[in-house]
């Protein structure tokens, strides 16, 4: 059988709803496509863009990254999963949207609560966050208006989850105040930001927590790089009127991994 047709095969059956999704069969496409060596790499890449285009795939994202033993296969499961939350979320019913939320923010929480696996799984959790972020700019602050005290009490019970959630904060600033000019309605936009200044003082309270009693280098100084992504926009007040700038010159600028790289 040639490879055409053996890949051609495999498409098939992934894409057949009648049978269980065959996890190590995807996992196979996926490893012949990062395979340099395979005769079969180009037939591979084309089966798998086309299963990424099948409208239905998404579905099988759970299943891909609870169940793929490859970890680029995991990483197309993201990519289905991000897929359908930029082009379908609007048209999903409430309860495909609810499920999907509810599942990434657990996965985020479950992998970023282990010190060990936020070290290890590192550039996977941080693909994963920019998917919380992606539904973030669909659902809040008006699906979701619970998120920001959420994530803020969550910080509170764990460091290793709170320098994750730094993260987040950081990515959304970003999101909202920096890369949002093309991708949202100028409308939505104002909303966000409009939110995200609402709120600002929980998050500058927690950020002044963690710099004043942390003692976790790591977690301080993705503290520092949040704080900085949010300087062009925070209340002027939360920087002359505060601690801040004595805490940064006295506290954080003579030591020098923790001066901006």
């Amino acid at each position: 059988m040639s490879s055409l047709d053996s890949m051609e095969g495999a498409l098939q059956r992934l894409q057949d709803a009648s049978q269980e999704f065959d996890i190590a069969l995807l996992d196979n496409v996926v490893a012949t496509v990062y395979d340099p060596r395979s005769t079969q790499q180009i037939a591979a890449n084309k089966a798998l863009m086309t299963l990424q285009e099948n409208p239905d795939i998404w579905t099988k994202a759970d299943a891909i990254l609870e169940k793929a033993a490859n970890p680029q296969t995991r990483f197309f499961g993201l990519q289905i999963l991000d897929d359908a939350i930029r082009t379908r979320w609007k048209i999903l019913p409430a309860e495909q949207r609810d499920g999907i939320k509810n599942y990434v923010v657990g996965k985020v929480i479950s992998m970023s609560s282990d010190e060990q696996t936020l070290r290890r799984e590192k550039v996977f959790i941080q693909k994963l966050n920019l998917t919380l972020v992606q539904i973030l700019k669909q659902e809040w602050p008006h699906n979701w208006s619970s998120f920001i005290p959420d994530l803020v009490g969550s910080s509170k019970t764990s460091e290793v989850l709170c320098e994750n959630n730094m993260q987040i904060l950081k990515l959304l600033s970003e999101e909202v105040f920096d890369f949002s000019r093309d991708q949202m309605v100028t409308e939505k936009v104002k909303k966000m930001k409009e939110s995200l200044n609402g709120e600002f003082s929980s998050i500058y309270h927690l950020c002044e927590f963690i710099l004043e009693h942390s003692q976790r280098p790591s977690l301080l100084k993705v503290t520092l790089q949040t704080l900085q992504r949010f300087l062009t926009w925070i209340p002027l007040g939360f920087i002359f009127q505060t601690n801040l700038v004595d805490a940064l010159l006295n506290k954080f600028f003579p030591e020098p991994m923790f001066r901006n790289d």
